[in-house]
C-alpha cells in the first residue's frame, strides 16, 4: 500500500521530447516537490510504481519572468527528477499517477 506523502512528492511526469530522448537509457522524469530530498524522490517511485531505482539526479529550473499586458510578472521555480531505473524495470507515464 502506498503512502499518501509520496503523492506530495511526485507531482506529475514530464513528457517533452527530450524526457522520451532518456528513456533509451531506463531514465524517467517527473516533476517533484521544491523541498523534495533525492532520498524521499527514490523511496516515492520504489513505493508508488514497484520498480528499483538506482540513481536520482535533480534540478530547479528558475522560473522566467513575463509580461501580461504591460505588468512584469514570474513564473514559479520547478524541481525536475532524472530517476534512472534498474534493468528490466520500466514505467508507463502515459497512464498517469
Amino acid at each position: 500500500m502506498s503512502d499518501l506523502r509520496h503523492y506530495d512528492v511526485i507531482t506529475s511526469p514530464v513528457i517533452t521530447e527530450k524526457s522520451t530522448m532518456v528513456s533509451e537509457y531506463n531514465q524517467v522524469v517527473f516533476n517533484v516537490a521544491l523541498k523534495a530530498t533525492k532520498p524521499q524522490i527514490k523511496a516515492a517511485i520504489e513505493s508508488l510504481f514497484g520498480v528499483k531505482v538506482t540513481a536520482v539526479n535533480t534540478l530547479i529550473r528558475k522560473g522566467k519572468v513575463k509580461r501580461f499586458r504591460g505588468r512584469v510578472g514570474r513564473q514559479s521555480d520547478q524541481k525536475r527528477a532524472i530517476v534512472t531505473l534498474a534493468d528490466g524495470d520500466s514505467i508507463d507515464v502515459s497512464t498517469g499517477l
